[in-house]
């Protein structure tokens, strides 16, 4: 099946960990221009938008090449606002444009380390799939396993995760689990529009090499890019 994709990079003007960290610069450029680029040279991407409150950043984003034809309305810019209300806000823009989408990936700028080619590879899923949406994912490893995870009740106890009396023993046993890596994100448009949801009812992993991958939040996660960067 085809898919018409719209790329959504948000990046707002505030952070803590690292002020200004959408445009810090990471070796020879800002942050957005390593997100920018994957996105461009992606061959499934029709067209990308970046979704930003702020004019240096959006004044950044059209020099690497992202179309920025609008300012984020602040409440969507505030440090505890959600991604989904600003990939609908993106959307409704679009579509009063009298452009529409079947699918939109969501290409967050902390997460630069991204290839064009796991982009494609993650639309193709969900374009040959009846999958909602589809997530970057890597393993989690055994040690950190959610059957060997407990909870703290009330009392002081600990609980297995699952809910069950005992952990599986055996490491052979365990199901192959995994977490969000964070650095894709694609979903139909309806979910996002109709049913207010970046993952539906039905999601598919889309597996990353976790070496490669990196989420910037903190200074020391910039370092670790760097290093990255400079290796890839």
């Amino acid at each position: 099946m085809t898919l018409r994709v719209l790329g959504v990079v948000p990046a707002r003007g505030g952070s803590k960990g690292i002020p200004r960290k959408n445009i810090a610069w990471l070796r020879d450029r800002p942050l957005l221009a390593y997100t920018a680029e994957a996105a461009l040279s992606a061959r499934r991407i029709a067209r990308t938008l970046l979704s930003t409150d702020d004019p240096e950043i959006a004044e950044v984003g059209r020099s690497c090449g992202l179309e920025a034809p609008f300012l984020r309305p602040s409440e969507l810019a505030v440090d505890d606002a959600p991604t989904l209300p600003v990939l609908r806000h993106a959307v409704q823009w679009v579509e009063q444009q009298g452009d529409r989408f079947d699918a939109i990936v969501l290409l967050q700028p902390t997460s630069p380390m991204r290839r064009p080619s796991d982009i494609d590879g993650a639309i193709d899923m969900l374009a040959n799939s009846d999958a909602d949406a589809v997530m970057s994912v890597a393993p989690i490893p055994h040690r950190y396993h959610p059957e060997w995870a407990y909870f703290e009740q009330a009392d002081g106890s600990l609980r297995l995760s699952t809910g069950q009396a005992e952990p599986i023993s055996r490491r052979q046993e365990l199901r192959p689990a995994f977490h969000r890596e964070g650095s894709l994100y694609v979903t139909r448009r309806d979910i996002i529009m109709e049913r207010n949801s970046l993952y539906g009812s039905r999601v598919l992993g889309y597996l990353i090499d976790e070496r490669e991958s990196v989420n910037i939040d903190e200074p020391a996660d910039l370092e670790r890019a760097v290093a990255l960067a400079a290796r890839l």
